[in-house]
């Protein structure tokens, strides 16, 4: 059984490697697929926890009659309480948007 690296800057590397191959044309078509399914599981993944977090997200905002938004406007300017329900609500919003974002780079067709 082969062992693989496991730190990211590893895993990284053998990316790159595959990159400039597939770059040159020289990837085989197993591998093509294989990348191409990796990419489209992540998306999934990425779309699949972004539902899950606005869903929660909706309840803070059905519980407290505000927008998240507007509730992380207030919460930025120190608007807000610091309940945990105050901490957790922003934490919430603050990870949907870096999935809005991570979403948004997988799904673009040649990022740069």
């Amino acid at each position: 059984m082969t062992v693989y690296p496991s730190s990211n800057t590893q895993i990284a590397g053998r990316f790159r490697k595959l990159a400039e191959l597939y770059k040159n044309g020289q990837v085989s078509d197993l591998t093509a697929q294989t990348i191409n399914k990796l990419l489209d599981y992540e998306i999934s993944q990425t779309r699949k926890h972004l539902q899950e977090t606005e869903a929660d997200l909706v309840v803070y905002e059905k519980q407290f009659g505000l927008t998240t938004i507007e509730f992380f406007a207030r919460y930025q300017a120190g608007q807000t309480d610091d309940s945990a329900e105050s901490v957790e609500w922003a934490s919430l919003a603050q990870m949907a948007e870096r999935l809005r974002q991570r979403l948004e780079f997988l799904s673009i067709e040649n990022p740069k």
